[in-house]
């Protein structure tokens, strides 16, 4: 009868297995994102199936002293290696989730003794004392009928490879925020050595015009005038000193080591040689490591709708114990002492005061917000790629008209500089030429940094820098 019953047991969780053809879960599919095709706003370049974000950092950044500091940055930062962290517990959760079809067991090994009443129930059967011994174990398995398990086990492999294309995101950010620190400390190190040079200009202006007033040529006012420009210029390179120390700083922290002086090439030396192509928008779609992380993040939420969902059906669960259970310990392990135990139950919930409703329509609120943070994500992904290639189309046109400014206003320091000494300007006309001058090479440095930034940017922005 034993073993009869066994076998119906054995039969029900057959049957379980065999339901799944009713499953309940669906599949998920990727949304139709209608603003996928105009999400670049440009038409200065072809949409080709190639793009830039493919190209490692290591071609794209040719400055050895970068790419070390790059390779640095990868390797200690503090944010990647909290990242990392996340992707561990993330795999962790996905184990779990994977081991979700297997049945849980557990051993046990007890001792029990119980003093009994002589006027109780079993007390006047015993002599005031029984001890009791068991070894043994349990189990339980539950059939995955309606795919509650199979639907926790792609919502845990969702939040996991969410996790990878977050620790990538991070990566991403980083070489961005590195390879842009640096490009603008080399561009202050050119404006404060344009500044200290100069400063010794001004200085030995400032003689020189001392002199004359000595002499009779020229006023005092003359003489406070070019004072006056050679204190702007000591006040402007103590703002240049204090602008590079703190970026070192900021540099040797995204390095993950503490802040120091940093070796460092010239601003005239960089380049990035490389043809801007933005392939088609759908690229973002596997190169963007934050949009592929939005995605994940909504297959998570819609598999735990279905695990929500299925909550309202019924679950099969099969449990079992068995092993020795004895009151003498001679006899413990003996095979009069067996015992065993297998128990089927079918559970079909009825009124569970609104908790599965309420966690049903949790989750469907949780996949739409999934859905609009995805959209949302793709929509920014699209608008910093167009921002940054027309900031670098912008700045590249602008700088040809910076270096003709610059010339022209050199020029015009040289004329001025003449006339003051055949009398036809005053020196005040010249010390506005010198002071226009230096502001013009200070702006095209600028422009020169924001071309190399926007080219950064317009590579993160495509999802670049992972690689």
């Amino acid at each position: 009868m034993t073993m009869r019953r066994t076998y119906q047991m054995m039969i029900m969780a057959g049957l379980g297995l065999l339901q799944q053809a009713c499953f309940v879960a669906r599949e998920y599919e990727a949304p139709d994102i209608q603003l996928m095709n105009k999400l670049y706003r440009t038409d200065a370049l072809p949409a080709d199936s190639v793009s830039m974000a493919s190209l490692s950092w290591r071609s794209l950044f040719t400055d050895q002293r970068l790419s070390a500091y790059i390779e640095a940055g990868l390797q200690n930062n503090l944010d990647i290696r909290i990242a990392l962290q996340r992707l561990v517990a993330a795999e962790a959760l996905m184990k779990q989730g994977k081991a979700g079809y297997f049945p849980s067991l557990q051993g046990k090994a007890s001792l029990t003794h119980q003093e009994l009443a002589r006027n109780s129930q079993f007390g006047s059967f015993f002599d005031g004392a029984i001890e009791q011994f068991e070894l043994s174990g349990s189990f339980s398995w539950e059939a995955d009928i309606w795919g509650k398990i199979r639907s926790n086990r792609r919502a845990s492999l969702a939040s996991y490879l969410q996790q990878v294309e977050t620790h990538k995101a991070v990566k991403t950010q980083l070489v961005a925020q590195i390879a842009s620190s640096y490009y603008e400390l080399l561009a202050l190190d050119k404006q404060y050595n344009i500044t200290r040079k100069t400063i010794e200009n001004r200085q030995s202006s400032l003689e020189t015009i001392r002199a004359l007033k000595d002499a009779g040529s020229v006023s005092q006012v003359a003489v406070d005038q070019t004072a006056a420009q050679l204190y702007n210029s000591q006040a402007l390179l103590i703002d240049l000193e204090k602008q590079i120390f703190r970026l070192e700083n900021t540099l040797n922290y995204l390095i993950g080591q503490p802040g120091g002086a940093l070796n460092r090439g010239d601003l005239d030396e960089q380049s990035l040689e490389t043809e801007l192509r933005l392939g088609v928008p759908a690229l973002l779609l596997r190169n963007r490591p934050d949009v592929l992380a939005s995605e994940y993040a909504l297959v998570n939420s819609f598999e735990l709708t279905n695990v929500a969902r299925s909550s309202f059906y019924p679950t099969l669960l099969l449990t079992g114990t068995g092993g020795f259970q004895s009151l003498e310990f001679k006899e413990w392990i003996d095979s009069g002492s067996v015992f065993a135990t297998l128990i089927g139950n079918l559970t079909q919930p009825i009124f569970n005061r609104r908790q599965l409703r309420t966690q049903l329509e949790v989750a469907k609120a949780g996949n739409e917000e999934s859905l609009l943070t995805f959209e949302k994500t793709l929509l920014q992904a699209g608008q910093e790629v167009s921002n940054a290639l027309y900031e670098y189309q912008a700045e590249s046109r602008k700088y040809g008209f910076r270096q003709q400014e610059v010339a022209a206003l050199r020029r015009a320091e040289e004329h001025s500089e003449a006339l003051l000494k055949n009398g036809y300007a005053t020196y005040l006309d010249l010390l506005t030429a010198r002071q226009n001058a230096l502001n013009a090479e200070l702006n095209a440095i600028d422009n020169r940094l924001l071309q190399l930034q926007s080219v950064v940017e317009l590579y993160r922005a495509l999802g670049g820098g992972w690689q």
